[in-house]
């Protein structure tokens, strides 16, 4: 891989091209999080807003972007979604902050169709900056050139620059949109068969070439796509280190995974740089998740041969917040007054609608412990999947078949640091907690698998532990490269542990101990499964559709799609049992290792709740720097 030269600014003779870039802003305007009803330091377009004007002050040839994820994922875009029900044609206030800040161009990202196809068009049709996809299409045709498109598949933006004379001359900024194409089966519920899509990398492959030919100088992908590998292969949801490798495009804005790039982890690939930021020597950044960082991608160019000439070019991540050496967030610019203006009625309308009542709870509902021991909040979530797809199947030919329904914590610390926690205190329970405890919008489904795919889809969560020696004293526990989100459990199973055993799966889900079995006495009902027996297992539209990559999830398998969402199903099933009780006896357990101990991090408050620890004898010992409660596990 080239190591390119990094440059700290323009030099005598260079210009510079500046691209601002947010990604997976998910309708997060305000520093409010509305799933714990407070402010928050780290999230908010308005102060984005604040970091954007800092940035293009210091460069004037600058372009804002963003990356897609912009309209839905937010208390705030839900309930736009609903009041459109009555007046779609509003300013939706996500379009209307972006507005006011100039965006030049944004790509569609997964979530922008999690309200339908013709939410999206009629809210699109408002904003003031082009919106480009090349491989989310109306209808594929024989070549990508020939889809009936959506939207544009790519953008040119002019900007003039002086060379070194000080003579003007234009340069003509490509842009090309691209998401993942599973984007078709996580919302067939709201989409059905009006959009399709085409692989990243083939659509790139055609478009790239013509946007060349139609006079770019500089390609830029906004990839809404995560980093993943840079081997090609098809279909591929997080494909941007593998767009890097494509000739023609000279620099890259990731998403879709919430990371940010770069960062301080490294690779053992050699075409991803994380630390510097490039994927096979070309500048990229991922700006992290609701405004959380400002992307700014530079490069130096220089006039020569009658056209512009990239020199070199380096990419940067600029934060809204930073902790404190006691792990506490600290803001570290101030919102935008304009954009909290325009936002404010938004603001209100979600507070109110968020008091909301839904139901009782007896007992407190939260994630801390939810990667590491049963949770009451993730085995509530697979008790009201469970619940509707028993409903929805009852008198079919799948109605005897065993019920069982996977759920993750959504909401488990990570990336997403020690406020990343659901948490939900005994008593009221409002539609905030729902959201809290349920913070997507996928919709339900069901799948018809086998006795060895339960096994395997259990093994395939249970592979995010680090192999533990037996005796061995604080080893960390976790794999901090697996995302909670992955780490399914089954409700309706039994099983045991066994962490002495090395794992099946790699963070990805690629096999790379085909004979591994850490997941030992798997029963339904106190028996051994029968290996001949078919299985119902209710789940979600992003997992059932093949994410994560999980045994026998794959769209053929689906025997039930929606429509209705998942949250409203939990919503639902709280109501429907008044007042939620005591949690269920323990659905699976770690094989006891006398003599050995291990490291578990998670929500400083974590510590108020250790008697759901019992079996483990938690100690709590100090914070990280990252703000966590640090804790010892005795196995």
């Amino acid at each position: 891989m080239p190591s390119p030269v990094r440059l700290g600014s323009a030099r005598q003779g260079v210009s510079r091209l500046r691209i601002l870039a947010t990604s997976d802003l998910h309708a997060h305007i305000t520093p409010w999080d509305y799933h714990k009803n407070r402010p928050s330091p780290a999230i908010g377009l308005a102060r984005t807003a604040s970091l954007i004007a800092k940035a293009r002050a210091e460069v004037a040839g600058s372009i804002l972007v963003d990356n897609g994820d912009f309209l839905q994922g937010s208390p705030l875009g839900d309930v736009q979604a609903l009041r459109a029900r009555g007046d779609g044609a509003a300013l939706h206030p996500m379009i209307a902050a972006m507005n006011q800040l100039g965006y030049d161009v944004a790509t569609l990202g997964n979530h922008e169709f999690s309200h339908g196809l013709d939410f999206l068009m009629t809210h699109l049709a408002t904003a003031q900056f082009p919106v480009i996809s090349a491989n989310l299409v109306r209808r594929l045709g024989p070549a990508p050139l020939e889809d009936q498109i959506l939207v544009p598949p790519t953008l040119i933006v002019t900007r003039e620059l002086a060379d070194a004379s000080g003579e003007l001359h234009p340069l003509r900024v490509g842009f090309i949109g691209l998401a993942p194409p599973q984007t078709i089966v996580w919302d067939h519920a709201q989409l059905g068969d009006r959009l399709q899509a085409r692989d990243i990398l083939e659509a790139a492959a055609a478009h790239v070439p013509a946007l060349r030919a139609q006079g770019a100088d500089v390609v830029i992908a906004l990839s809404h796509s995560g980093i993943g590998s840079p081997t090609p292969a098809p279909a591929m949801e997080n494909a941007s280190a593998a767009l890097a490798t494509l000739a023609g495009i000279d620099a890259l804005v990731t998403g879709h995974t919430h990371q940010t790039f770069p960062a301080a982890y490294g690779s053992s690939e050699p075409e991803i740089d994380a630390a510097s930021g490039y994927l096979s020597g070309k500048p990229a950044v991922m700006p992290g998740f609701y405004g959380s960082h400002l992307g700014v991608i530079d490069l130096d160019l220089i006039w020569a041969d009658d056209r512009w000439q990239i020199r070199d070019g380096q990419s940067a991540l600029r934060p809204i917040a930073r902790r404190t050496a006691q792990g506490t967030l600290r803001a570290l610019t101030q919102s935008a007054p304009e954009i909290m203006e325009l936002s404010a009625q938004a603001h209100q309308a979600t507070q109110l609608w968020a008091r909301r009542r839904v139901g009782q709870s007896s007992t407190p509902l939260h994630s801390y412990f939810a990667m590491i021991a049963p949770t009451a909040a993730v085995r509530l979530v697979a008790q009201a999947q469970a619940a509707q797809v028993a409903r929805s199947l009852a008198g079919g030919p799948y109605a005897d078949l065993p019920l069982l329904s996977a759920a993750a914590p959504f909401q488990a610390g990570g990336r997403g640091g020690p406020e990343n926690y659901a948490q939900v205190a005994a008593g009221r329970l409002t539609l905030r907690n729902v959201f809290d405890l349920y913070p997507y919008p996928n919709t339900a489904a069901a799948l018809v698998v086998s006795a060895a795919n339960l096994h395997d889809w259990l093994e395939r969560s249970f592979s995010q532990f680090q192999r533990i020696a037996p005796g061995s004293q604080d080893s960390p526990l976790l794999n901090a490269d697996f995302p909670s989100f992955n780490f399914d459990t089954i409700e309706g199973l039994t099983w045991a542990v066994d962490l002495s055993a090395p794992a099946r799966f790699d963070t990805r889900g690629q096999v790379v101990d085909a004979k591994a079995q850490r997941i030992i006495d798997l029963r339904y009902q106190g028996n051994p499964l029968d290996p001949g027996q078919r299985y119902v297992l209710a789940t979600n539209s992003y997992r059932a559709s093949g994410s994560g990559a999980f045994a026998g999830a794959r769209p053929q398998a689906m025997i039930l799609d929606g429509p209705q969402s998942s949250r409203d199903i939990l919503a639902d099933h709280i109501a429907s049992l008044g007042r939620i009780g005591a949690a269920a006896p323990a659905n699976w357990r770690f094989v006891a290792m006398p003599g050995t101990s291990v490291l578990f991090d998670s929500a400083p408050k974590a510590a108020d709740h250790l008697a759901d620890l019992a079996p483990l004898q938690a100690e709590p010992l100090g914070l990280t720097p990252q703000g966590f409660r640090r804790f010892r596990l005795h196995l």
